[in-house]
């Protein structure tokens, strides 16, 4: 994964552990927005063989974002669904770059 500068955000886990993620994106989908977080080792890097978090995500003008577990399974399946077509947009768009000789322009 690239290491560029990423937008982070602790998560207090309900074991009261807390982990550091980065926001990988906020898919829309059916009218709602959802995060999709993946936490970071030690050194802050991420490790891409960790399990992503998907949560949906709510902004508020003027409060802080909230998260909120998917507890519904139809509604997870739908939003991991979703994820899964974002990630190979991301890899589509990285290999046609790839092809291009564009990979390392930024």
């Amino acid at each position: 994964m690239n290491e560029q500068a990423m937008d982070t955000v602790t998560l207090l886990l309900d074991n009261d552990e807390s982990v550091e993620c980065a926001i990988l994106c906020i898919l829309p989908v059916q009218g709602k927005d959802y995060i999709a977080l993946l936490p970071l080792d030690d050194e802050g890097d991420t490790d891409e063989e960790s399990r992503v978090f998907l949560y949906r995500y709510l902004e508020t003008e003027g409060e802080e974002p909230q998260l909120e577990n998917i507890d519904d399974d139809e509604e997870f399946e739908i939003v991991a669904d979703a994820y899964d077509e974002w990630l190979d947009a991301q890899e589509y768009e990285a290999l046609d770059l790839d092809a291009l000789g564009l990979d390392s322009l930024e």
